[in-house]
């Protein structure tokens, strides 16, 4: 977090949080919305949109500066709500996919999220019942970017030596599965992570992140 921000946040530590501001979608791109309507918010909890419900898509944020801004004070609070910290402001995030969005960085597996920062350690896999791909990492979890996944698919294998691919072509497994361990070329030690299936609406809740952070009860 930058030091003026730090500051700020002690000067003035009662400023409201704002909400249906800012949203991060599945390309891992911060998106505003002017109106402040990019989610429903209310004490007793957002509604989750319906099937048939298209959530506001926003503007694009174009200036690098700001973009980096974002970036560098990005973080999360115990709820699993994330957001960015804009000086003495908390702004929550709706989340398309997941908190990050993690994306190929360089020759053989090494991932980093759309922040900018390296995955040294994955413990955990996730696949949702569209066939997406998360990461529980040490900075958060992350949906492996589209253009990435099925890079990221074909050099996963389980600790006995088998190929995920092949793993899921023949339908989730019943019981645990286990992955080879993650290396990112930083010569840390790594362990074997657990890999498991969830439908797509209980990834938040598998991963503990909130994708429509609400206001907390007074």
């Amino acid at each position: 977090m930058d030091d003026q921000v730090a500051a700020a946040m002690s000067r003035w530590p009662d400023v409201p949080s704002a909400y249906g501001w800012l949203s991060l979608n599945q390309q891992g791109q911060w998106r505003l919305h002017p109106q402040g309507d990019g989610w429903a918010v209310t004490c007793e909890g957002a509604p989750l949109p319906g099937a048939n419900t298209r959530l506001p898509p926003g503007e694009a944020i174009t200036s690098s500066r700001i973009l980096a801004f974002i970036n560098r004070n990005y973080t999360s609070d115990t709820q699993g709500r994330w957001y960015f910290q804009n000086g003495p402001q908390r702004v929550f995030v709706r989340l398309d996919a997941a908190p990050y969005v993690l994306n190929l960085a360089g020759p053989g597996l090494i991932l980093q999220t759309h922040t900018g920062l390296a995955v040294e350690h994955v413990h955990s896999w996730w696949v949702d019942d569209d066939g997406r791909l998360y990461a529980g990492t040490e900075h958060g979890p992350g949906l492996i970017a589209g253009r990435d996944a099925m890079t990221v698919f074909d050099a996963l294998r389980t600790t006995d030596g088998q190929a995920v691919l092949e793993l899921l072509e023949q339908g989730a497994p019943a019981g645990p599965t286990m992955i080879a361990p993650y290396r990112a070329g930083s010569g840390r030690a790594a362990e074997p992570a657990p890999l498991a299936f969830r439908p797509t609406r209980e990834i938040p809740r598998a991963l503990a992140f909130s994708r429509f952070p609400v206001a907390e009860r007074e």
